[in-house]
């Protein structure tokens, strides 16, 4: 995607989380999940998910995004900065960081429409769903929906669009992830095989006009893609690919954090050459991407996508090679 560098971005640690989120009342709750209203980062309207082993927070005033995913008083995972946080009501878009909803292909200014407005909210045991008004410019209108698992982890996302305009629109649903510097992020080829065997390509490996393969933050294995977010490294890059099993994890000092989808369709269905993923990087921040295929959608018609979340701590990498990866990662992916 193209992302503007952000000069004043600044993170909000996990720890600084704990100072700026007061609750203010409690909205919903489950046997193991609680849903409660606090204020987070300057804005007075969001809501807290948690069932005591993972926490994640949805913005209502402007979204909609989840704007923090991690352990209860440990750091987020997502990207957040502080000078795009706590307001609303920009005439632009702004990247203030976490998840949120895109229309794709990447278009300016379809994919770029301002997310700055409140959004609906209907809260259940242990969902949240969020929608946004009709864009009055692209007439899109998005709807979030998260569901947080009993136990674990577990995140279930679902991404839709639906189309009000008076004609069909050729889109793609696209899940953005923007996470916090520092950190690496690892995704995997389909499956490997010899020659012999695979006579046929398995997969596109896309490139944009600002891709450099011989950037040191990117490392090939013969099974993994690895690309390091460097708050040093000043230029942007950008790769996708698809794999029916569409993943992706990002290692932030020992949590990581895996995103997962399945492909619904072969790669020709899919936009920017056949991408179900993409992955992007700059100095402020990583990005995962999840894409869903283009269709033609019709008017009154929704599209949805979704996404699988997972979060894990106390993850250890001696080396970056297929064979520690494949020890680290197999058994979270299961």
């Amino acid at each position: 995607m193209r992302e503007t560098t952000i000069a004043c971005a600044n993170i909000v640690t996990g720890m600084n989380y704990l100072l700026l989120g007061a609750i203010l009342m409690t909205a919903h709750s489950a046997s193991a999940v609680t849903i409660e209203k606090v204020a987070y980062a300057g804005w007075p309207n969001c809501y807290r998910m948690t069932n005591g082993e993972v926490e994640l927070i949805v913005t209502t005033d402007v979204g909609p995004r989840v704007i923090r995913y991690g352990f209860p008083g440990s750091q987020n995972l997502f990207a957040e900065f502080t000078a795009q946080l706590g307001h609303s009501g920009e005439a632009t878009w702004q990247a203030r960081g976490g998840h949120r909803i895109w229309v794709g292909p990447e278009a300016m200014p379809m994919s770029y429409a301002p997310d700055n407005v409140p959004v609906h909210v209907v809260l259940g045991a242990d969902t949240i769903e969020l929608t946004e008004p009709v864009e009055k410019n692209t007439g899109f209108q998005k709807t979030m929906r998260v569901h947080l698992a009993a136990s674990g982890s577990q995140v279930e996302v679902t991404h839709s669009i639906k189309n009000t305009n008076p004609s069909v629109r050729k889109i793609a649903s696209w899940a953005l992830t923007m996470m916090a510097p520092g950190g690496t992020a690892v995704t995997g080829f389909p499956s490997r095989g010899p020659h012999e065997k695979m006579l046929l390509p398995t997969n596109p490996l896309v490139m944009w006009g600002y891709t450099n393969f011989s950037d040191p933050r990117w490392k090939f294995t013969e099974k993994y893609l690895i690309l390091r977010q460097d708050p040093k490294a000043t230029l942007p890059v950008k790769a996708g690919l698809w794999n029916k099993d569409t993943w992706e994890s990002y290692l932030l000092g020992s949590d990581l954090f895996i995103k997962s989808t399945t492909a619904l369709a072969g790669p020709e269905a899919y936009p920017d050459m056949g991408c179900s993923l993409e992955t992007f990087t700059n100095a402020d921040f990583l990005e995962m991407e999840t894409l869903g295929p283009l269709q033609s959608v019709a008017p009154g018609q929704t599209i949805s996508h979704t996404e699988r979340w997972s979060l894990h701590k106390n993850v250890h990498l001696t080396d970056w090679t297929d064979e520690e990866l494949d020890r680290v990662l197999a058994p979270k992916l299961k």
